[in-house]
């Protein structure tokens, strides 16, 4: 049996950036990852103004700056009446006036070297959760298998913080059901050459009932394709043939590469979710990130909250965590009251592009395309281009950024 005073189960990005803090608090942490390595395929590898500045904050933008990636100044709608910019990040105030597309393995890795360096931190692979370890009614741990020899483990802690994403297992073992709101698509992603000549950024297509949005990976495009929820399985019953007429109908600049997919399992089905927990916390237990809120891809800000997520949850709880007196309930209590508005705020901004631009465009396939018919929101932003400085800050920042407390800081390596 393993003893810890924080246990984080989940090494994504809110997991690690949660370890790493506390590390540096003094606190003995632990954070608990499925998997062997970070090598896998994620579809969020975005990393906003708000993240950029709190690696700068933490002495770690430098080495973040050395990773290979790209820099995004502004996202464009293509529709068939002309080009919109929808967010214009150059108006960004601060020293970062883009968002990053990094390879989320590179920034995981990143975090979790920096992490080692505190004597307080332990990072454990192959930790598949399979139940919480109770005291009374506390949550006082989880018990897990390892994945490579089959044994399982208990690991005891005053505080569970579950990082373990939309499908939490913590999450699950607790009983806790989030509330969930309706959504009308799903997402299809692939990749598709990237040639030269071919513009950077990120950009959006929307016409005649269908959606999809491309992101410069530099050697690549990533691809969403954006379906009517639940539509996945007739459309794989169409056949990659079809499916690649559609691809190129709906962005012809891509028919010349489209034959590169040979085989609709390179097309990875994203279920959509948008839900969130009433209650974020238990006697020794909080959940935070996609454990707590699953976030819409609109506006690819997921990652971009629950990192935030975590730096509070640092902040108000480091210094008790340090004291290795009893945690009380009430501080678990504050990090959900902290992080409540801006969670909500930014589901709703989601939810209303859901209805007023994703829904019509998807539901009404000859009418969306056409300057007269075009999403009220675009015709607002095309009409008044100041507004696009404030979408960029709704998305490369967010409501309520956060800041690394002061004992987490240090001058940049």
């Amino acid at each position: 049996m393993m003893n810890t005073r924080c246990l984080i189960v989940g090494g994504g990005p809110a997991g690690m950036v949660l370890g790493l803090l506390l590390a540096r608090a003094g606190v003995q942490v632990t954070v608990m990852e499925e998997h062997s390595d970070f090598l896998r395929d994620f579809r969020g590898d975005t990393v906003h103004a708000s993240t950029l500045r709190l690696l700068d904050e933490l002495g770690l933008g430098a080495r973040f700056a050395a990773i290979p990636h790209r820099l995004v100044e502004q996202m464009t709608v293509q529709l068939d009446a002309g080009d919109a910019v929808v967010a214009d990040f150059r108006r960004l105030p601060g020293r970062h006036k883009h968002i990053a597309f990094v390879p989320q393995w590179d920034l995981l890795d990143l975090l979790a070297e920096a992490a080692a360096t505190e004597p307080s931190f332990t990072l454990v692979r192959d930790a598949e959760v399979i139940d919480l370890v109770r005291d009374g009614e506390a949550i006082g741990g989880v018990r897990y298998r390892d994945r490579r020899t089959g044994a399982e483990h208990e690991v005891r802690a005053a505080l569970t913080v579950a990082c373990d994403g939309r499908d939490s297992a913590v999450r699950a073992a607790a009983g806790i059901v989030p509330r969930r709101f309706g959504v009308p698509m799903d997402v299809l992603w692939f990749r598709l050459p990237r040639r030269a000549g071919d513009p950077d950024g990120v950009f959006g297509r929307m016409s005649a009932g269908r959606f999809a949005v491309t992101i410069d990976r530099g050697t690549y495009w990533q691809c969403a394709y954006v379906i009517p929820k639940g539509s996945d399985i007739a459309l794989r019953a169409g056949g990659l043939d079809r499916f690649r007429r559609e691809v190129a109908g709906l962005a012809p600049w891509t028919a010349d590469r489209v034959a590169t997919l040979e085989s609709l399992e390179e097309v990875k089905l994203l279920n959509v979710e948008l839900n969130r927990a009433r209650g974020w916390y238990a006697e020794g237990l909080l959940l935070i990130g996609d454990a707590a809120h699953a976030m819409s891809p609109v506006g690819g800000v997921g990652i971009n909250l629950a990192v935030a997520d975590a730096v509070a949850a640092a902040r108000i709880l480091g210094p008790a965590l340090r004291t290795g007196e009893p945690l009380p309930v009430g501080l678990l209590c504050r990090v959900q009251i902290r992080r409540w508005l801006p969670t909500v705020l930014v589901q709703g901004v989601q939810r209303v592009v859901h209805r007023a631009v994703l829904a019509p465009a998807l539901a009404a396939p000859g009418t969306v395309g056409t300057e007269n018919r075009m999403p009220l929101p675009i015709r607002v932003l095309r009409r008044f281009p100041v507004l696009r400085g404030l979408t960029a800050r709704g998305v490369a920042i967010g409501p309520l950024p956060e800041h690394a407390p002061d004992w987490a800081c240090r001058a940049s390596a």
